[in-house]
């Protein structure tokens, strides 16, 4: 199973971390539109990416859900029939959620550096430290650190979250605030 080094964070001022990515990047920018479907899977979490009608890739990955630089194991099956492969995962398994994302990359060394402007979300930074075989996590790290120095991202912006979680927290909210009671609704007993 491969395995990067990742973090992701709030990203406030896209300009400067596009100016960052296109100074320190060996390639880039590059425009990928992504939608990933989220599918019920136990210890670990299971998408497919769809690229286009004839292009998508099916990936599982493991990962903490923490606020700091973490080791994600996954390993990825690629498709040329992503609709067929999208229909028999519903059926077996049911969707779980929907990531609709302009994702820009590029690449600094053995890092994917993401500018992601997420549908309904907003724009994060993400950053997944490609391991080589020779390498540990603490050397991934190490890289991730410096990175986010260099754009300039500090520990609050970090999140642990992935997308899909938070659109669901998103619409959960929405719906509780939905289902509360208007002003005018409360009764006497309310106050």
């Amino acid at each position: 199973m491969a395995s990067n080094i990742e973090i992701k964070a709030i990203l406030k001022n896209r300009a400067t971390a596009e100016a960052t990515a296109a100074q320190l990047s060996d390639t880039g920018p590059e425009l990928i539109h992504q939608e990933d479907v989220f599918f019920r899977c136990d210890g670990a979490r299971l998408k497919l990416r769809i690229l286009g009608p004839e292009r998508g890739e099916l990936i599982r990955y493991e990962r903490a859900d923490v606020a700091d630089t973490r080791c994600s194991r996954y390993v990825i099956a690629r498709t040329s029939d992503p609709q067929i492969l999208l229909d028999i995962l519903t059926k077996t398994l049911g969707r779980i959620g929907v990531v609709k994302k302009a994702r820009t990359l590029y690449l600094i060394g053995q890092t994917r550096v993401h500018l992601d402007r997420v549908e309904d979300l907003g724009d994060f930074l993400e950053l997944e430290v490609v391991l080589k075989p020779e390498q540990g996590e603490s050397e991934g790290k190490s890289i991730a650190e410096a990175l986010l120095t260099s754009f300039g991202i500090e520990k609050q912006e970090f999140i642990a979250e992935a997308y899909v979680d938070l659109l669901a927290h998103r619409v959960h909210s929405a719906e509780n605030r939905n289902s509360l009671p208007t002003r005018g609704a409360l009764c006497r007993d309310d106050l």
